[in-house]
């Protein structure tokens, strides 16, 4: 199958208060995302990306459009209502260090698969539409590019953790353990066989071997020698 690779939106100014923004609109990136969001670009420009998916909020079109804005030419870029922010209902637009003293909060960290915000979303139909999605356009891209395809979807925090749990085959009630930063990188394959996660919250280093086909679906014994930078 084709690689995607994820890629969370840029610091907000409601993460930088500590809004929990959820689908708010209107939130954008401040000076210090606009900056992860131009670095995330920059490590990408190697990368020819046939296409770039982002959720319609505007945070993560933003993002998107500094990626896209680093690349050669002119490269596909839908928007997903799937690859949006979970919808956190009532919760929204309250700040993290209230929403910590709910009962429920215990629950989302121990036990997000039994969640659903009040007057919102599960956090198990979250990672439904969302992981659907991803494969939905991998298995898309793979077909009209080869094998060989690498895509890029820009989404939230929240939505890449549970497609990063789902790829690493955890259940979902263990998704609290994975890190996604601001404007971080993550790399999953969809291979014949099973996903492999190439990297998690990676904000630095060189991606010029994604130029290069990844071959093989089988986990190579002993580790293998790694992904080769292409010649320059």
């Amino acid at each position: 199958m084709a690689t995607v690779i994820l890629v969370r939106h840029g610091r907000t100014t409601a993460n930088a208060t500590g809004l929990l923004a959820g689908r708010t609109v209107g939130v954008s990136l401040d000076q210090v995302g606009r900056d992860q969001a131009a670095l995330t670009g920059d490590r990408l420009a190697a990368v020819p990306v046939v296409g770039v998916v982002s959720s319609p909020l505007e945070r993560c079109q933003q993002t998107a459009q500094f990626i896209l804005d680093r690349q050669a030419g002119s490269t596909y870029a839908p928007v997903d209502l799937d690859l949006t922010e979970c919808d956190y209902g009532q919760w929204q637009g309250r700040t993290l260090s209230e929403l910590a003293t709910e009962d429920l909060w215990s629950v989302v960290q121990l036990q997000p698969s039994a969640v659903t915000f009040p007057g919102g979303e599960s956090m198990a139909a979250m990672q439904a539409r969302s992981v659907a999605a991803i494969r939905r356009h991998d298995a898309a891209f793979e077909a009209e590019h080869g094998p060989g395809a690498v895509w890029v979807a820009v989404s939230h925090g929240d939505i890449i953790k549970s497609i990063l749990a789902d790829a690493l085959g955890m259940h979902l009630d263990l998704f609290q353990r994975i890190n996604v930063g601001p404007a971080s990188v993550s790399i999953v394959r969809y291979g014949t066989s099973r996903p492999s996660v190439y990297a998690t919250n990676t904000d630095a280093g060189d991606l010029s071997w994604l130029s290069n086909n990844i071959h093989s679906s089988d986990a190579p014994v002993g580790g293998g020698a790694g992904q080769q930078a292409p010649r320059t």
